[in-house]
């Protein structure tokens, strides 16, 4: 979503703080993208066992996938914006 013209962002910590929050943002990757991809298989699996399919699970994987990736070129992105 766009942020609104009028609103501004709030400081940003300096120093230590600065970075240790600047490399939390940054391991979430690591988190993001895994949790994305089980959470789009378990969906899939489940819809499987109810509609009794059996693959199902490999679009509910890729799905998956994409959203993890879009997360993570989103967080990057502001990353970089607040870098600026």
């Amino acid at each position: 979503m766009p942020e609104h013209p009028n609103r501004s962002r709030p400081p940003q910590p300096s120093g230590a703080l600065g970075g240790l929050v600047k490399a939390e943002r940054l391991m979430q990757i690591a988190f993001i993208l895994p949790c994305a991809v089980v959470a789009g298989w378990l969906v899939g699996y489940l819809l499987d066992k109810w509609l009794h399919q059996h693959w199902i699970y490999i679009v509910g994987l890729l799905l998956g996938c994409v959203a993890g990736f879009i997360e993570v070129f989103h967080i990057v992105l502001e990353n970089e914006k607040d870098n600026q």
